[in-house]
């Protein structure tokens, strides 16, 4: 079970890594005026999207394992509100993929400033998650 508990929480950081960042470069492409520029940034997010899709995969395939084979957290308050941040968390990156498609159009409507904001979600949503998990509340 350790080995899995393990590869659940590599894929986990990678993921949010990627949630981390795609927003701190909506940032500066709600900053940018040079078209060099945001079609450089926004290729980057692209690619950054696409990557962090597919380590979100393995990331929830192996916390549904830790759940659904082991048994981890069945039955008890801290894994529903761990499974309702995670579900919140995914709303949030399929979220991000319409922003980039209203950058990608040039329809972006939010400022430097909202995306600063917006960046902050998943980090609030992590320490959130890493209490629940050391401290299990009943």
């Amino acid at each position: 079970m350790l080995w899995v508990k393990s590869i659940h929480i590599i894929f986990i950081i990678s993921w949010l890594a990627g949630l981390f960042y795609l927003p701190r470069i909506f940032v500066n492409l709600a900053l940018e005026d040079d078209k060099m520029s945001k079609a450089r940034l926004i290729l980057m997010s692209k690619k950054l999207y696409k990557f962090m899709t597919i380590l979100m995969v393995p990331a929830l395939g192996f916390g549904i394992w830790l759940w659904v084979y082991y048994g981890v957290g069945q039955n008890s308050i801290w894994m529903h509100v761990k499974l309702l941040l995670t579900f919140i968390l995914i709303i949030y990156h399929i979220y991000c993929k319409y922003l980039l498609l209203n950058f990608e159009n040039g329809k972006n409507l939010r400022s430097h400033v909202w995306f600063r904001w917006f960046n902050e979600i998943p980090v609030i949503i992590l320490i959130i998650i890493i209490f629940l998990v050391v401290f299990k509340p009943a």
